[in-house]
């Protein structure tokens, strides 16, 4: 009887311990959740963490996106550390991450290590715990705990270790994504400035419109701000709009308000290029490099050195050549066909689509990499029934351009054309006005426009269009996400496989956020 109320009393006691060891993780995890800064990081890592681990020292390691080298992302006992970058494979980051447990680690034994290590090792540091954090969007992270005494760091304080690497990894990428809005923020800020003082006379509009495009609508004058933002920096621009709304216009505009103004922008379109010489068109080919290359040609990226290259059409790039592109916006060098060496290569490059790129990525069409790529710095363009106030400008503009190209004198259109004209839908945008003004021209037999044809639009209709496109709240979105994750984890919400982990989340957040939502395990398990 007493052996049955002993194991009873060790069972209640390791319960309780447990218990301890989960609000200890839940308590720092909490902490470690609300941190946006390496400021708030020091307070929580100096306090609450170093309290229950009782470490001499504390470092955080982070490597680049290829995994080829790693840098130290925060020392407790260094606020100014360098960001000297260190091969992955130096016997020490890199067994962290080739391990699924804790690495020990006896800093006597091995003089190869890093420097860092070895300073450490000179101020009296005997051991060192090391850990791979979990693997989240970005770079590798590995953690390690230096100690005089690795006889502070038990079993207890290996199990809150592992209990709260997933949350690490999440706070050491919230830190990031804050210092890199900041950082952006105050570039944009610069260029704002810059933008003032430089060009306060370039966003005027003038009759004859701002450096070519015509309109003085609310929704244009927002498109000049967005140009007159951008034009001085050297960010890829992906310009977006209907056919015929006047792309090419604000590629023109940029690059002639861009530091390399004075040098000829040049111009790709990629729907028109066969794909089979669109990659020769592109980056250029050496002599012999297929057959009816019978000398060397250099490619429009090449071209366009210390200049801009608009890529028009950009969402009909083949899907092979997507990857190649990529390649040339990150590293900024491309290759010739059949050549073997790389060549550096500095264009400023502007995108432009008539399609939504967003669809075509959901619908494996187009490289999600290379749109985010590209989508840096999107510039809207709004479709001509969207600026009706700019029709009437647009059209006067267009009879005089052409009542002075074909020798005719007209002096504007009739109140019922321009009536006309106002209600017309423009399907085909600031393209399909200037054609249709210069047929009427052509075809105008007064001094005045009094007659247009305008062509019947036939919309073919379905039950698909239809409901292709239904307005949610947000609420119904983010539930709509939330359950989409939840059953792709199985129905998993806390820990490494958990969905909280994958939505960047504290799982009591998530759960709070289910309760909210109405969501219940019958809605995401079978």
């Amino acid at each position: 009887m007493e052996k049955s109320t002993d194991k009873t009393a060790i069972l209640m006691k390791r319960l309780q311990e447990t218990e301890q060891e989960q609000m200890l993780i839940l308590s720092i995890c909490t902490a470690l959740s609300s941190i946006v800064n390496k400021e708030e990081f020091d307070a929580v890592v100096n306090g609450t963490v170093k309290d229950n681990f009782l470490f001499d020292d504390f470092i955080l390691t982070s490597s680049n996106e290829d995994e080829s080298e790693y840098q130290i992302f925060y020392q407790s006992s260094n606020k100014n550390t360098d960001l000297k970058d260190y091969v992955l494979n130096d016997g020490f980051f890199n067994l962290c991450l080739d391990s699924a447990d804790t690495v020990f680690f006896d800093l006597t034994k091995d003089q190869k290590n890093p420097d860092y290590i070895q300073n450490i090792h000179k101020k009296g540091f005997k051991n060192a715990i090391g850990i791979c954090l979990p693997h989240t969007k970005g770079n590798r992270n590995a953690l390690f705990l230096f100690f005089k005494n690795a006889k502070t760091f038990t079993r207890e304080s290996n199990r809150v270790l592992r209990g709260i690497a997933a949350q690490l990894s999440i706070t050491i990428r919230n830190i990031k994504m804050t210092e890199e809005y900041e950082s952006n923020l105050v570039e944009l800020k610069k260029l704002k400035s810059n933008s003032s003082t430089n060009n306060q006379d370039r966003t005027e509009i003038k009759n004859d419109g701002f450096y070519g495009i015509v309109g003085n609508s609310d929704a244009m004058q927002e498109v000049y701000e967005l140009i007159s933002q951008v034009a001085s920096s050297n960010a890829t621009v992906l310009i977006f709009g209907e056919t015929g709304t006047g792309k090419e216009l604000v590629a023109n505009a940029i690059h002639h308000l861009s530091q390399v103004s004075n040098n000829r922008m040049v111009k790709v379109n990629c729907a028109s290029i066969p794909e089979n010489l669109i990659e020769s068109e592109l980056f250029g080919h050496e002599k012999g490099a297929f057959t009816g290359a019978t000398e060397q040609r250099i490619g429009k990226f090449e071209q366009a050195e210390n200049s801009t290259i608009f890529l028009d059409e950009i969402g009909e790039l083949p899907l092979e050549l997507q990857g190649k592109l990529l390649r040339v916006l990150q590293e900024k060098e491309i290759e010739r066909i059949g050549g073997n060496k790389s060549i550096k290569i500095n264009a400023r490059v502007i995108a432009a689509t008539n399609k939504s790129l967003h669809k075509e990525v959901a619908e494996e069409r187009f490289r999600s990499d290379l749109y985010y790529r590209l989508n840096v710095y999107p510039i809207p363009i709004p479709a001509l029934r969207d600026r009706r106030g700019d029709i009437e400008v647009l059209g006067n503009f267009f009879l005089e351009k052409h009542s002075e190209k074909i020798g005719k004198k007209i002096n504007g259109f009739s109140k019922k054309i321009l009536n006309e004209m106002m209600a017309n839908a423009w399907p085909g945008n600031v393209r399909e006005l200037e054609n249709m003004v210069e047929r009427s021209v052509l075809f105008a037999k007064e001094d005045r426009i009094r007659e247009m044809t305008f062509p019947e639009i036939f919309i073919k209709t379905s039950e698909t269009s239809k409901t292709e496109f239904q307005i949610k709240t947000l609420q119904e979105v983010e539930k709509a996400h939330i359950l989409k994750v939840i059953k792709k984890c199985n129905g998993r919400i806390s820990g490494p496989q958990g969905a909280a982990f994958l939505l960047g989340l504290p799982s009591t957040t998530l759960t709070s956020r289910m309760q909210k939502l109405g969501i219940k395990k019958e809605h995401f398990l079978d």
